[in-house]
């Protein structure tokens, strides 16, 4: 039997790319689900929640305090990307947290995510940026880019 920390790891393994260091590993993300105001959403193949037994496509994990909510991770499996299942998270992340009461939204991401155009098309918002956060070995740092989604 699988459970859902399975799944999110499954997908976590799948969809990191190991050279950014962006992955967090089965300690943290452990941690975090039992931590209050953590938040989780599954996604099936078709975007739905999985079947009993079924991996996970993609997932999203948050954090709310105040009328704040952040996603802290968001992924979908290289296996099923190009499929609407990252739109789909996105759409029900957003609507989950404003019916938790957050009225601001916060995500952070690598400058150069590919993930960018998904954010904005929900209407996150550039709104600041820390130098050199992500550090990848003997690569070249990458800057960290916060967006910001006002309830409307």
């Amino acid at each position: 039997m699988i459970d859902d920390l399975d799944r999110i790891m499954h997908v976590m393994d799948a969809a990191f790319d190991p050279a950014y260091g962006e992955a967090w590993s089965r300690g943290q993300v452990g941690d975090a689900l039992v931590m209050p105001n953590t938040y989780y959403l599954l996604a099936g193949i078709d975007g739905s929640d999985p079947q009993e037994g079924q991996q996970a496509a993609g997932f999203a994990l948050s954090r709310g305090a105040a009328d704040e909510e952040e996603l802290l991770l968001i992924a979908v499996d290289p296996a099923h990307q190009g499929k609407g299942i990252g739109s789909i998270l996105m759409q029900r992340f957003i609507e989950t947290a404003q019916d938790r009461g957050a009225v601001r939204l916060f995500l952070e991401m690598r400058d150069g995510n590919s993930a960018e155009s998904l954010y904005r098309k929900y209407g996150f918002d550039n709104v600041g940026r820390r130098k050199h956060y992500y550090r990848r070995g003997m690569g070249t740092p990458l800057d960290a880019i916060t967006f910001v989604l006002h309830k409307k």
